[in-house]
C-alpha cells in the first residue's frame, strides 16, 4: 500500500479493512518520515506492531 492511500483510510470515517500477512489489522498511527505504520493485529489492542506501510494490503 501506498503512504496516501494508507493516510485516506486512517483518516477515513468508513472502516475499510486491511490486512498484514493475511491477519486483519488496524492502523494506529502513521509515520510519514519513514514510510512506517503502527497497526494493531487482530481485535486486541495490546498486540501492536510497526511495520513499513508497503506490508499493508487492503482488502477482504
Amino acid at each position: 500500500m501506498e503512504m496516501q492511500r494508507a493516510v485516506h483510510i486512517f483518516e477515513s470515517p468508513d472502516t475499510i479493512k486491511v490486512h498484514l500477512a493475511g491477519q486483519p489489522v488496524w492502523i494506529e498511527e502513521l509515520d510519514h518520515a519513514n514510510g512506517m505504520a503502527t497497526v494493531q493485529v487482530g481485535s486486541r489492542p495490546a498486540n501492536t506492531m510497526t511495520v513499513s506501510v508497503d506490508r499493508l494490503q487492503e482488502g477482504e
